[in-house]
């Protein structure tokens, strides 16, 4: 006897229909699975077994086939557990029901019939809706997660018993309902403040303005500066996600298995600061089972490479691409996947190998040659792609011991809003979101000079060895000052300040 049962695999993040047939026919006792099925989902028949005879069904003894289409596909993961052993029932004639449409069902079979949760489920939920609305019936952990998807009726099940009833009309399960108000709510309370960092009233300016343009950072001072404190707070003054961009991470962090069990929506902008030691394939995404990197982890948040030169030059190579286009695409002879890897990039380093070379407290005894060398660990290629580099000195006794507290995460990101606002008005009919995006006719159109900024831009270039490429980044950190400011045009004070953001390019640096 034949049965159909439809369920869903993931490739990348993005889920997929597939259709897991089960024939149950006479002959010698076996059990096949064709259909490119990975070792997890090859093992599935013996928990299947063992979950059908612990939940008090009896196993058939005939041949049973088991086909997951497209069998072009490569299958993996255990979420075919479920929807198989409900196929092996109705193909034996121990439940009635031959047809499970419209019903999308995954799970992943503990061996005593439970039902664990599995990867995907919100990229699973969206299939759905995308399959005109079809009703989920998946494990109750992943329940909130997909009913995140509104117009998708969500069922959850806890146990493989559960699931042949619901399905034989002996229950009824109710759908499950998510309050959006309050997961976005809650999903958005931080623990860390702007308030918490003493003195660095400077570099505090230039994450302001860096957050507020989309512009990538590099802080550069001694170790104990605060370099790190700063960055762990910035993405308490970025504009809250959206519900399409809340989504758009979760779904990112679904597909790895990494959502908190009791957060089924990431609303708040990821924070991730892999160590120096990452691979390229780990930063990025890849490997034998192609699986999203810590750049694409950071997709809507803050990608924070601390000790930036000692990461492995091949490592931060690999990051142009999605510097540049906000993506990366992960190609194999089979075929390639694009991941999403829209981020903030915060870096820091020391200004020279032992790190003291700002610091007036301490003597650096590195030497030009040394510091030449460390700094040039840096390609030129990434460090055009960053738009402030910022000096963050070492924070004096006054500022430490002092009582008044540092401006409030809330009041900076009131600010920034304001201008991500402006920058949305601008560039209503352009393909560029943010300042930081700008190409060289976003700049002559949006960023026009008086007679004296020219001159200032003019001496910046002569005194200081600005190069071309600095000379742009200057124009856009200044459009985004002004904006902070509400001010039409960029002015000489503007300019000023943001040529102050150019420590790495100055001549007198080393």
């Amino acid at each position: 006897m034949l049965s159909k049962i439809h369920s869903a695999g993931l490739l990348g993040i993005d889920a997929y229909p597939v259709e897991i047939e089960v024939d149950v026919s006479g002959g010698l006792p076996a059990e096949v699975v064709v259909g490119l099925p990975d070792a997890a989902v090859k093992e599935s028949k013996e928990r299947v077994r063992a979950a059908l005879q612990n939940s008090g069904f009896s196993y058939c003894e005939d041949r049973v086939t088991i086909n997951l289409a497209p069998a072009d596909v490569k299958k993996e993961g255990p979420s075919f557990d479920l929807p198989i052993a409900l196929g092996v029932l109705a193909a034996d004639g121990k439940i009635s029901r031959r047809d499970f449409s419209p019903y999308i069902i995954v799970g992943e079979l503990a061996l005593d019939g439970s039902i664990r949760p599995v990867r995907g489920a919100l990229s699973i939920a969206l299939l759905a809706k995308k399959l005109k609305n079809r009703p989920l019936l998946l494990p109750a952990a992943n329940a909130a997660e997909a009913a995140l998807v509104k117009g998708v009726e969500v069922r959850a099940v806890s146990n493989l018993s559960e699931a042949v009833k619901f399905l034989e009309g002996e229950i009824d399960l109710s759908s499950v309902r998510v309050d959006f108000e309050a997961v976005l709510k809650e999903a958005r309370s931080a623990e860390v403040d702007f308030s918490d960092v003493r003195g660095q009233e400077l570099v505090k300016r230039a994450i302001e303005v860096g957050v507020a343009g989309g512009h990538n950072i590099l802080m550069i001072g001694p170790p104990g500066a605060g370099k790190s404190m700063l960055a762990k707070r910035i993405p308490t003054i970025l504009p809250p996600l959206s519900l399409a961009e809340a989504l758009e991470t979760t779904k990112i962090y679904s597909s790895l298995g990494l959502l908190p069990p009791d957060r089924p929506l990431l609303a708040v902008p990821p924070f991730h600061s892999p160590h120096h030691t990452i691979s390229d394939i780990a930063l990025v995404g890849g490997g034998a089972r192609i699986r999203p990197g810590e750049v694409s982890r950071a997709h809507n948040g803050v990608l924070f490479l601390d000790e930036l030169p000692e990461f492995r030059r091949n490592a931060l190579e690999v990051l142009r691409q999605p510097l540049e286009n906000g993506e990366v695409t992960i190609s194999r002879a089979t075929g390639s996947i694009t991941f999403p890897a829209r981020f903030m990039l915060v870096a820091a380093m020391n200004p020279c190998p032992c790190g003291y070379l700002t610091d007036p407290r301490r003597e650096c005894r590195c030497g030009p040659s040394r510091t030449r060398k460390y700094i040039s660990k840096i390609s030129g290629p990434l460090l055009d792609r960053i738009d402030i580099h910022v000096e963050v000195p070492a924070v004096k006794f006054e500022d430490l011991d002092g009582k008044k507290p540092g401006e409030n995460s809330e009041t900076i990101r009131r600010r920034i809003a304001a201008a991500r606002r402006i920058q949305k008005e601008r560039f209503a009919h352009c393909r560029a979101r943010r300042n930081a995006e700008m190409g060289s006719s976003h700049l002559r159109r949006f960023v026009v000079l008086d007679r004296e900024g020219r001159e200032l831009l003019k001496m910046a270039m002569g005194e200081l060895g600005f190069s071309a490429r600095a000379y742009d980044r200057v124009l856009k950190v200044s459009r985004t000052i002004a904006d902070l400011e509400g001010e039409e045009a960029v002015r000489p004070h503007h300019l000023s300040e943001a040529i102050q953001y150019r420590a790495l390019d100055r001549r007198f640096w080393i």
